[in-house]
């Protein structure tokens, strides 16, 4: 079958759009705080987080990589489809792509309404007059872009991205060369193990989970720019993963500096978009502001655009009577519709959820690197990803307000992250476990 090579400029266009999907306005607000709340600390705190919100994603499409864009394979066919189902809900329509549009309206868009608290009634529902307009219009360009998937390179990665990146290179020059309070001492939670709680705080990015959807996604669209080698498919998403890397690595060190060296612009902060909207505020006034509110719209309006191309893309593979355009409009409105009704119920739904299945994707992509080694694959497998889960589910409980006191003795589990040291043992185990007895079963 005939491939095709792409330039360079194509390479680093993917590269770009990567980067672009994974950095959301979320990911623009945990930085600075914790850089402000790790203070004299922030090294360690920072080489943490980016362990988990940069070193994990890498490793995770690398991972999509080596197995072909067929990661899910490795698990049984209905638990493949179950997690794959739960990842593409919890990341798309249920609570990250709504998230885009509703940080997007605070941040972006709020600042510059003079009324925008003004409510209407809708089926017996208050409803936010301006985000509901904002909502329909973010989620209306989200559904044009994201109708040709084709495209998305070109309109992604060759137009918003450059932009994107432009600006927070612009941001990134300011905290550099203009001069910032002196660091002050770490808070509590920072003093101790600052980098364990950077890896921790790391996790918040979510950008694991979405990098086996962004993996696959990516692999995608080669195909549709006729790269049909496999071993092109691999090298060039491998080449994206390292740029969306670096990129990530970039801004995220910035924003670090940015929040330790904030100073009094960072008083009475809860979260690190106050201390970046005073930041900016306070050295570039309206214009300032302006920029970040630009910043945020394309960082959010390229990770929505990310994430419903990913959905619909599964789940038109999934249930092929529905065309691909057809889940993109369900999608798009559904995102409409959770942003404005019922968020904060459904956050508190996904959250446990994802407590409980975020293990077993970081599972999934450890088994991936490490099939090679088993003497018996599939037993392994088959007990990493359920040793993964298990404990996963104790961590989803606890976070959905169960009394999971019993479990205390277990190591982590304080922290939400019982399964690690569980799956590591098993992991290790499996390696050294014999190969089964041929002899023995065919008697």
């Amino acid at each position: 079958m005939q491939t095709t090579k792409l330039s360079i400029v194509d390479t680093f266009g993917l590269g770009f759009m990567a980067f672009a999907f994974f950095l959301g306005a979320g990911n623009l607000i945990f930085p600075p705080f914790a850089g402000f709340l790790a203070g004299e600390n922030m090294s360690l705190a920072m080489v943490g987080f980016l362990l988990t919100a940069v070193g994990m994603p890498l490793i995770g499409l690398i991972a999509v990589a080596k197995a072909n864009g067929k990661i899910m394979a490795y698990l049984p066919p209905l638990a493949a489809t179950a997690l794959a189902i739960a990842i593409y809900i919890i990341i798309g329509p249920a609570f990250a792509a709504p998230r885009t549009s509703l940080v997007a309206f605070e941040i972006g868009v709020r600042p510059f309404i003079i009324n925008p608290d003004a409510v209407m009634m809708i089926a017996g529902q208050a409803i936010n007059i301006a985000q509901l307009i904002f909502t329909l219009v973010f989620f209306s360009i989200v559904m044009f872009m994201s109708l040709y998937p084709g495209k998305l390179l070109d309109n992604v990665g060759k137009v918003l991205t450059p932009i994107l990146l432009t600006l927070l290179v612009a941001l990134a020059m300011s905290v550099m060369f203009i001069p910032g309070s002196a660091v002050g001492s770490p808070s509590a939670e920072y003093l101790a193990s600052p980098l364990s709680k950077g890896i921790l705080e790391g996790y918040n990015t979510m950008d694991t989970l979405a990098s086996l959807m962004f993996g696959m996604l990516i692999i995608d669209l080669l195909r549709k720019k006729g790269v049909n080698n496999v071993a092109d498919q691999t090298k060039y998403l491998i080449r994206a993963a390292i740029i969306a890397a670096s990129g990530l690595a970039f801004v995220y060190i910035s924003l670090f500096f940015l929040g330790a060296s904030a100073g009094d612009l960072a008083n009475g902060a809860s979260n690190g978009g106050v201390i970046l909207t005073n930041y900016v505020d306070h050295n570039f006034g309206m214009l300032g502001i302006i920029m970040l509110s630009t910043v945020v719209g394309l960082a959010c309006l390229t990770t929505a655009i990310g994430l419903v191309t990913a959905c619909s893309e599964f789940f038109n593979e999934l249930l092929p009577s529905v065309s691909y355009k057809g889940f993109v409009i369900i999608f798009s409105v559904v995102c409409a519709t959770v942003a404005n009704v019922g968020l904060s119920q459904l956050i508190s739904i996904s959250i446990p959820v994802l407590m409980t299945i975020y293990p077993v994707a970081i599972a999934l992509v450890l088994v991936t690197f490490i099939t090679p080694q088993f003497a018996r694959p599939e037993l392994s497998q088959r007990l990493i990803l359920s040793v993964a889960l298990a404990f996963g589910v104790l961590d989803g409980l606890k976070t959905g307000g169960f009394d999971m006191s019993t479990f205390n003795f277990l190591p982590l589990h304080a922290e939400g992250m019982a399964w690690l040291l569980p799956t590591v043992i098993v992991s290790v185990v499996c390696l050294f476990l014999p190969k089964r007895d041929q002899t023995a079963s065919a008697a």
